[in-house]
């Protein structure tokens, strides 16, 4: 199978399972990973830890951008924990927040390839949202966009965390004119490994470096749920998951803000959401391409 050429937006530096995408990607043969931007909050940190995780990959070829720190509507993710630990593995230091340079690099990637980038997002929509505005060619020069967000049927109403950094992004990216696929918690959260499990198959100096993250996150939790990796695996491997289609609508206002509403496909172009998931075969795909 061909290479695919991707780009991943990541909000690295909270929940540890960006870093666990990340080593993914660095170690999938058929990823031509051609850049990564970093979004909300602290976003130079969040470059940093993206460089540690490609650093320990020993790969120095992949481009790393500071995005957008400021969310359009939302919270956002003001703290990135995981910094703390940059003192205890080899990173780059020279990254300041610069989106003009990453909207740069991404929309120089899309048009040297039209129609067959990946743009897989797995934080807070901030750049996409962004990027699209201040470039409108950007949505048809891309091939998809992939997104690790949402949650389409919940047993109650409420926003995945993603959406809900950021709702007025999140639904500027759902309008736009590009190909999605949502990879949502109806998914994710079927794909988790407790912390002694992690603890015992993180093995060599990619994923043991990305375990000096995950102590951070294990000091109040007991569980990696593979949201992230799971998105970024289901490019490679979409036999992993069903898919249907359908338009997605983001909620910005009510009670609610950031909840995702799927509605029948009335359109072509119809989105594609996640329903099911084999979990064992993505665990089984994840440790075979990341040993």
């Amino acid at each position: 199978m061909e290479p695919v050429d991707l780009w991943l937006d990541t909000d690295i530096g909270n929940d540890i399972d960006d870093a666990v995408a990340l080593a993914y990607l660095l170690r999938q043969p058929r990823a031509n990973l051609v850049g990564v931007s970093t979004v909300t909050g602290p976003v130079a940190d969040r470059a940093r830890i993206a460089s540690a995780v490609a650093m320990a990959a020993g790969r120095d070829d992949v481009p790393i951008y500071a995005g957008c720190a400021d969310a359009m509507s939302g919270p956002g993710q003001p703290t990135c924990p995981q910094a703390e630990r940059l003192d205890a593995v080899p990173h780059r230091k020279d990254f300041a927040a610069d989106p003009a340079a990453a909207l740069a690099a991404l929309g120089a990637a899309a048009r040297r390839t039209p129609g067959r980038l990946t743009l897989l997002a797995v934080g807070p929509l901030t750049n996409l949202a962004r990027f699209f505005q201040d470039d409108p060619d950007l949505p048809r020069l891309l091939g998809r966009v992939v997104l690790m967000g949402g949650h389409f049927y919940p047993d109650k109403p409420g926003a995945e965390w993603n959406i809900l950094c950021d709702p007025v992004a999140a639904a500027r990216v759902a309008e736009a004119p590009v190909a999605r696929t949502w990879y949502g918690l109806d998914v994710t959260l079927q794909c988790r490994l407790h912390r002694d499990e992690v603890r015992q198959r993180f093995r060599g100096p990619l994923l043991e470096a990305v375990y000096r993250f995950a102590e951070v996150w294990f000091r109040r939790r007991e569980h990696i749920v593979f949201h992230d990796p799971l998105a970024a695996a289901a490019i490679f491997e979409p036999s992993l998951c069903t898919l249907r289609p359908a338009r997605v609508e983001v909620q910005t206002a009510g009670e609610f803000p950031g909840r995702t509403v799927p509605h029948e496909a009335d359109r072509p172009e119809a989105d594609r959401i996640a329903t099911t998931v084999n979990a064992k075969a993505f665990f089984d795909h994840y440790f075979a391409v990341t040993a």
